[in-house]
This record gives structure tokens, C-alpha cells and sequence, in this order.
């Protein structure tokens, strides 16, 4: 069944939906915006459903009250945490690694807007979205070791050394500390700092979302793909990828387009 993004009705957080762009908004700005077990269940299945969503052509995840995610909420998750039992602590670890996995899985562009705190299990979503733009204000911590944990949570351990390099993540996993907006842009970790940083990843997203979305998704696809395979074989694997996008009638408007002189209007098929 196809997802109609204009009748979304998100419980845990707030939806937008215009002109191929859905945007995400973690809503509970007096706690700067944590997660609890239902919202977390709830953005996995909402970025699950985006599979099914060709409406939707990229996405924006932000936070309310000038805050992005201040990670899993200390009363609702963290406690309840250290009564449960093995069973149920690897229950709840798999389902959060699910979150991360629904949002590399989806075919659209993830645009993260990150202002204020940016911690634990929002750290890690800003990492799993494919650009991330950030405020001068953003502070972003891979908190686990404060709270006694390890930094394996929802592939920190993998991705994080893939933008940013083994050295400084492990920094930044074993510490705990917070990485400035500064530091984040040098290291490679946001794309773009700006004052306006809704508005403007609101704006990277259109523009992605009126280019080639099929071609798009294969970029996303193969962005993950080729993680785990040599150079030869992802070169022959662009090769097979390229040569299916160019059966896309995408393609051919953009042909058209040129030899009319003219900016292509892609239809993302």
C-alpha cells in the first residue's frame, strides 16, 4: 500500500508535507526534544513506510525550540532501561539499530537541520541522514560513555569513522564530549553551517526533491553499497547502477532539455 503523505497523522512528533518534501519535527522543546520507546518505534516505522512514499521526494528531520534531540529520555527510557532484562534490553537495542537502518534503507535524501543539542540518540540520527546542515549554536555529543555505556550504539562504530575518520570518532566515542558546529564543518560532519538552518535544508531538500529522484535513490543505494566491497567491484557495480539509470525517462528529459536549450523538469521515473 503506498503511503499518502497528506494524511499522515505522526503521534510523537510533528509532520510537514509540501512540494516533495516531508519534513520531520521531534516536538518536546521543554526537554529539548527526547526520544521515549514509542517515538523511537514510531520514526522507524514512519522512515519503513517512505519505501512505499513516491510522493515524497526528500526529507528534512529537525527539532522544536532550538534544540535538535537531546537522545533517549532520562525518566521515560533510561530508567526503565535498568530494570529490564537481557530479553528485553536487546529488544529495545535492536529496535533503536532499526531506526538507523529504516533511514539508510529509504530511497529519499534525509536533510538533517541541527541547532542547540544534538546528543545521544540524535547524534546518531543526524549521522545516519545523508547531509546534515548545522547552527553556529549546535553542539553534538555522542554521549553513551557518560551514562556507562559503550560507543557501538546504532553503528556509531561504523559510520561515524566513515564521515569524520577512525581518529576523531574514536575521540568523540570514547570521551563523550561535545564536537562545536565548528569542529563538525572542519571534520566533515555537517556540510554547511548557516544562521537559518530549517530554511535552508528546507531549500537543499526542494532542490533535491525537483531533481532526478530515482536517480537519487540509486546514489543513496550505492553510497551504502560500496561500503562493503573492493574498488574493481564497485566500479563494475556503478557500471550496472549508471546503465539503469540511463532507462530512466529522467534521463531522456534531461537530453531533451539540453538540446532545447531549456532546464530539464524531472518526474523522478
Amino acid at each position: 500500500m503506498s503511503f499518502e503523505p497528506s494524511l499522515f497523522a505522526p503521534r510523537h512528533f510533528l509532520w510537514g508535507f509540501e512540494d516533495g518534501v516531508a519534513t520531520i519535527t521531534l516536538n518536546r522543546p521543554e526537554r529539548k526534544n527526547p526520544l521515549t520507546f514509542e517515538s523511537y518505534a514510531e520514526l522507524r516505522d514512519t522512515f519503513r513506510a517512505l519505501c512505499d512514499a513516491p510522493l515524497i521526494r526528500a526529507v528534512v528531520i529537525t527539532g522544536a525550540g532550538g534544540n535538535f534531540c537531546s537522545g533517549g529520555d532520562v525518566h521515560e527510557i533510561i530508567g526503565p532501561l535498568v530494570a529490564m532484562d537481557a530479553d528485553g534490553l536487546l529488544e529495545f537495542t535492536t529496535m533503536t539499530g532499526d531506526l538507523v537502518k529504516a533511514m539508510r534503507a529509504c530511497p529519499q535524501p534525509i536533510v538533517a537541520a541541527v541547532e542547540g543539542v544534538c546528543a545521544g540518540a540524535g547524534a546518531i540520527m543526524a549521522m545516519a541522514s545523508d547531509l546534515r546542515l548545522a547552527a553556529p549554536s549546535a553542539k553534538t555529543a555522542f554521549l553513551f560513555v557518560r551514562v556507562g555505556l559503550s560507543g557501538a550504539d546504532m553503528g556509531a562504530c561504523a559510520i561515524l569513522p566513515r564521515i569524520i575518520g577512525h581518529g576523531r570518532a574514536a575521540e568523540l566515542l570514547f570521551t563523550g564530549r561535545s564536537m562545536s558546529a565548528e569542529e563538525g564543518h572542519a571534520w566533515g560532519f555537517y556540510n554547511r553551517l548557516t544562521d537559518n538552518v530549517l530554511a535552508d535544508a528546507q531549500a537543499l531538500a526542494a532542490d533535491l526533491a525537483s531533481g532526478p529522484s530515482a536517480a537519487h535513490a540509486v546514489t543513496k543505494r550505492q553510497l551504502d553499497a560500496e561500503w562493503h566491497v573492493s574498488i574493481d567491484r564497485a566500479i563494475d557495480m556503478e557500471a550496472e547502477a549508471q546503465a539503469e539509470c540511463m532507462q530512466h525517462n529522467d534521463f531522456r528529459r534531461a537530453y531533451e532539455a539540453f538540446a532545447a536549450k531549456r532546464k530539464p523538469e524531472f518526474q523522478g521515473d
